[in-house]
């Protein structure tokens, strides 16, 4: 990525927890100067402290980004303070999840332009995906940048609008959790069949992560690799006509989870 806008105007870090920690790693990893980076942050860790960026010091008037990475609720305490960086010249990316773009452009003003993101955990190890879109403001180069940023911690792709960022909370944002709980239930199975808690848990672990690594790899379609595993009349088949029963199987499960978790962001949007 070229950083020379960034580096000549600054970038401004508003929290950097986790998500703010595993982007500002891939920057500097990606030969962005320590010295363009002025972050806010109330606790900082030991890596950041020594990173060598600017920490919680005096903020460029003008910086070419402003990534706001705090927590949902501490939002109408923190923005505010950067009301001043509003209008146009700077551009404003949020990984902050359940505010909208209008409570954006409510304290910065609707000129300056505002691209929303939804990354997820996995980001912590450079294998997340990002879900972005824009607002009225925000041109093509707008979005590039953030583009460019956020790629630092995995794929990322772009939203028709902020229509769709509900959906893409409940199948991404939220999904990793549903993966984490599935290895808790497949190992928990293991012991109820006797193996021993340890043993149950590795092989879960295992399975899912190898599984799920190859699916992303394989040019072959999730379908057809579990066709390719499923033996007609066999065990994987025994197991697959319970979870994939059209009344109680995965699916139903899978979609009144999802429907739930995008009924609750649009709750927390409100």
């Amino acid at each position: 990525m070229d950083f020379s806008e960034i580096e000549k105007r600054g970038l401004v870090l508003l929290g950097c927890g986790k998500m703010g920690s595993a982007m500002l790693a891939g920057w500097l990893g990606q030969g962005l100067s320590p010295k363009a980076v002025h972050v806010v942050e109330p606790f900082p860790s030991d890596w950041l402290s020594g990173t060598g960026v600017a920490l919680n010091g005096k903020l460029p008037e003008a910086p070419a980004v402003v990534l706001v990475a705090v927590k949902p609720q501490m939002m109408g305490e923190a923005l505010p303070t950067l009301k001043a960086m509003g209008g146009g010249e700077t551009l404003f990316v949020t990984v902050a999840a359940g505010t909208t773009l209008a409570t954006y452009e409510t304290i910065l003003g609707a000129a300056t332009p505002v691209v929303r993101a939804m990354p997820n955990t996995p980001a912590a190890i450079g294998r997340g995906i990002t879900a972005i879109c824009g607002n009225d403001s925000t041109t093509e180069a707008h979005l590039a940048l953030a583009e460019g940023l956020l790629s630092a911690v995995g794929q990322v792709v772009r939203l028709e609008g902020e229509h769709q960022m509900d959906a893409v909370t409940a199948i991404s944002g939220s999904g990793p959790a549903y993966v984490f709980h599935m290895i808790e239930a497949l190992a928990a199975a293991g012991e109820a069949l006797n193996l021993p808690a340890e043993l149950a848990m590795s092989l879960a672990k295992a399975t899912v992560g190898g599984a799920g690594q190859l699916a992303e790899d394989s040019d072959v379609s999730p379908a057809q690799l579990r066709v390719n595993v499923t033996s007609p009349g066999g065990t994987t088949a025994a197991a697959l006509a319970v979870l994939m029963d059209p009344e109680a199987g995965l699916p139903p499960l899978m979609q009144r989870a999802t429907a739930a978790a995008e009924a609750r962001g649009k709750e927390l949007g409100k």
